[in-house]
């Protein structure tokens, strides 16, 4: 006989913060082991599904796809060591820091300009309604504008 916690689906989901349904989907995908059943057919779920789906959670927030998870969890059969996995994961880990890395690049040079518009708008004032225009020549954010007149 098995020691440890068994689970329904509700419990478990109650556990994770997720919904049933999405218990049932990973599920579906594989990418839970246990494969217990009570006698009227609900699924029983143990401690180490309790781990995976945690699991899943994380590599999620960290932009995992399912598939990418998947595969991941299915190395577990051919790689008693753990070796595989953990050189996989690292990999991808690399993958995403550098996908993070260029996203942030893009936000900070979103943030910049952003930040030049509402400068630019702050200081204009009345002279707003004439841009592009005649005080173009003179303006301190003409460097930067894609509007201004030659």
């Amino acid at each position: 006989m098995m020691s440890g916690n068994y689970y329904r689906t509700g419990q478990l989901a109650r556990l994770c913060g997720l919904t049933e349904r999405t218990i049932r989907y990973y599920d579906e995908l594989g990418l839970l082991k246990t494969k217990k059943k009570t006698r009227g057919g609900q699924r029983i779920y143990t401690d180490s599904d309790l781990v995976y789906i945690k699991r899943i959670i994380e590599l999620k927030s960290l932009s995992f796809s399912l598939e990418e998870i998947k595969r991941i969890i299915n190395l577990a059969g051919e790689d008693e060591t753990g070796e595989k996995r953990r050189a996989v994961l690292l990999d991808n880990y690399k993958s995403k820091l550098r996908e993070a890395e260029k996203k942030k690049k893009a936000a900070e040079e979103e943030i910049a300009q952003l930040d030049w518009h509402i400068r630019q708008l702050e200081k204009a004032g009345g002279s707003f309604k004439d841009c592009p225009g005649s005080l173009c020549s003179s303006c301190s954010f003409k460097e930067n504008c894609s509007f201004k007149q030659s």
